[in-house]
């Protein structure tokens, strides 16, 4: 299959590419610009995608690099934390990495987002390239250079803007992909239609047994929207002045859920509660329609984004939100549909309007 490029700017001057293949084997060559016989390059990685992957990618990147070591963590929120900075701070220094040299992200979100924090803040900036293995690192957290960890449970609490050099996505991986993962990077894609594409989301809609049977041609078109989704509303807003914010819908609630529920629920699939949460408060205030709830229900239960949430308590759900860091002020920025493809920011969200969204959801 033909390799589809899409490219970021930011004030009009190109910052990075994102490269979409069906296999590694283009890999060095959309490197080639890093100048990689010039550079030591470590690759980071976690425990289920190193077995699979992180051999070839080290065979690949060693052909032409100076020197390649690698990092590898347990897989997991959990090590989403500054100890494991600091681990790959320390085989920096021992490795003797200076500032011209590489940092590869192999892995999911929670690898993309760590390497990018490390890779930011290491001799206080270093360049970092993304392969994303997982459907949501593809179209969303590869994307758009936000980097960082949790603290104390509290999700990004921590991070620096710091945009990748490259994003190569290789769809193929998504073979290998567990169906609980598979269907988390779902909540994302569905997002994008919801707040920028009414079309998109309708072809989401028209195409979702093939993308459930992920069809090489279906999944490769999505993958590429939802890029460009992604990828414009970054290019106007790259540091989350007004726009970008956008990109948080379903987040508030979302974040909540996950850290109440201690992050054994994926990130995907608490965006996907969030997002039907945040349509719910939509039409009560007569945004959109019933009808409208509905669907988007309906859609999101195609890729098993529903569960309930009877054991936790809608007030402590709705106080959680206050630490959320798209707070300003005494006020949740919470993101909202005028209608499907079009989502606006919204102040004055309350807590009420919150309680008895979550209190219908059950």
């Amino acid at each position: 299959m033909e390799n589809q490029k899409v490219e970021i700017k930011a004030d009009g001057k190109k910052i990075y590419e994102i490269h979409l293949e069906d296999s590694f084997e283009n890999l060095l060559e959309s490197m080639e610009f890093l100048s990689l016989p010039e550079r030591k390059v470590c690759i980071v990685t976690e425990s289920n995608v190193a077995p699979i992957y992180l051999r070839e990618i080290y065979e690949r990147i060693s052909e032409k690099a100076a020197k390649v070591i690698t990092f590898g963590f347990t897989a997991g929120e959990a090590n989403k934390q500054l100890s494991t900075i600091e681990k790959i701070y320390e085989q920096l220094i021992l490795h003797h990495f200076d500032r011209k040299d590489l940092l590869v992200a192999l892995g999911g979100g929670v690898v993309g987002d760590m390497t990018g924090f490390a890779a930011a803040t290491y001799l206080r900036g270093i360049d970092f390239i993304q392969i994303p293995t997982t459907l949501l690192a593809q179209v969303d957290s590869s994307i758009g250079g936000k980097t960082g960890v949790d603290f104390l449970q509290y999700k990004n609490m921590i991070g620096a803007f710091h945009q990748p050099k490259l994003v190569y996505i290789n769809t193929a991986v998504l073979k290998s992909l567990p169906e609980r993962e598979y269907n988390s990077g779902m909540g994302e894609v569905i997002k994008h239609g919801l707040i920028k594409d009414s079309g998109y989301y309708q072809w989401i809609r028209d195409h979702k047994e093939e993308i459930k049977a992920r069809n090489e041609k279906v999944l490769r078109e999505m993958i590429y929207r939802s890029c460009l989704i992604k990828g414009g509303v970054v290019e106007r807003d790259p540091k989350e002045q007004g726009e970008r914010a956008l990109l948080n819908f379903g987040h508030t609630l979302g974040h909540a859920i996950e850290k109440l529920k201690d992050f054994q629920w994926l990130h995907g699939e608490c965006v996907g509660i969030g997002c039907q949460l945040a349509a719910v408060i939509s039409a009560e205030r007569g945004e959109i329609s019933q009808e409208d709830v509905q669907d988007i229900k309906e859609l999101f239960r195609e890729f098993g984004l529903w569960q309930p949430v009877k054991d936790l308590d809608p007030a402590e759900v709705t106080e959680t939100t206050k630490s959320d860091k798209k707070m300003e002020g005494n006020h949740v920025k919470f993101i909202l549909l005028h209608k499907i493809g079009e989502a606006y920011i919204d102040r004055s969200v309350t807590e009420e309007e919150m309680r008895h969204a979550l209190e219908q959801w059950n």
